[in-house]
């Protein structure tokens, strides 16, 4: 039996929280549980509206599913997730041009299935930090062209510049990911508001630690505040192996 966490942080330069999660450890529908991350976009109050209108779609959608591929349940879920975020920013003007990321996953057995829109990501961690998503940004583009390495990205002006979004256009491309997990090892679902504050070796040292992953999910917002704490930080830890190790 898995269990996890997840807390939410405004940040230290924002005056509001467009980050969003959503933990369920029991069965949603036909998926065992699911976990998301949504990084909303917009501005007043439609990023925030974005993200939690986003994720609150894909559970229902999720929960009503007759499927039982998790791909397809997911997928689903999310292009009509898409599709309500588009419909709702049409409908009131403030809300126009609103947008959010969404990554999400369901543990089934020791494997992760993922979808993921937008630069919020998931690692698995252990001996290692293994980035599982790729970036939907621009300067993640410019890193596989070779434009520019990894070291100048995590300051370029533009890395805030994502290229895939939930409510971004009319037709959704989604990622999916299908990775298995070893004991030992930790799953960390987080929005930029973490990535671009702590890089691997900030992450993988945190996460290491002997505490418990309510401390380990606190010290990641916590670091990435001392760090500056430019964006919202949104942190979901995931221990698939809980129940084997007591």
């Amino acid at each position: 039996m898995l269990r996890s966490f997840s807390v939410t942080d405004i940040g230290r330069k924002r005056k509001l929280n467009q980050d969003y999660v959503y933990v369920s450890e029991a069965p949603v529908g036909n998926l065992p549980n699911i976990f998301i991350v949504a990084d909303g976009m917009g501005g007043h109050n439609a990023g925030d509206y974005a993200s939690k209108c986003a994720v609150e779609t894909i559970v229902r959608e999720v929960r009503g599913s007759f499927e039982k591929n998790p791909v397809r349940i997911l997928g689903k879920a999310i292009r009509i997730a898409n599709d309500l975020v588009r419909r709702r920013a049409r409908e009131d003007s403030s809300l126009f041009g609103m947008g959010t990321t969404v990554v999400a996953a369901t543990c089934l057995g020791h494997y992760l299935q993922v979808a993921n829109v937008g630069d919020s990501r998931l690692y698995i961690i252990g001996d290692q930090v293994r980035q599982i998503t790729r970036d939907h940004s621009l300067v993640e583009e410019m890193i596989r062209m070779g434009g520019i390495d990894r070291d100048a990205a995590r300051n370029h002006p533009d890395k805030n510049i994502i290229t895939r979004a939930i409510g971004g256009l009319d037709t959704v491309e989604i990622d999916f990911f299908n990775e298995e997990i070893k004991p030992g090892e930790l799953v960390l679902m987080c929005s930029d508001g973490l990535s671009n504050m702590l890089d691997d070796e900030e992450m993988g040292r945190i996460m290491k630690e002997h505490i418990s992953i309510e401390e380990k999910a606190q010290k990641l917002v916590d670091a990435a505040n001392e760090q500056g704490g430019k964006d919202n930080i949104a942190v979901i830890l995931i221990d698939v192996f809980a129940k084997e190790q007591i």
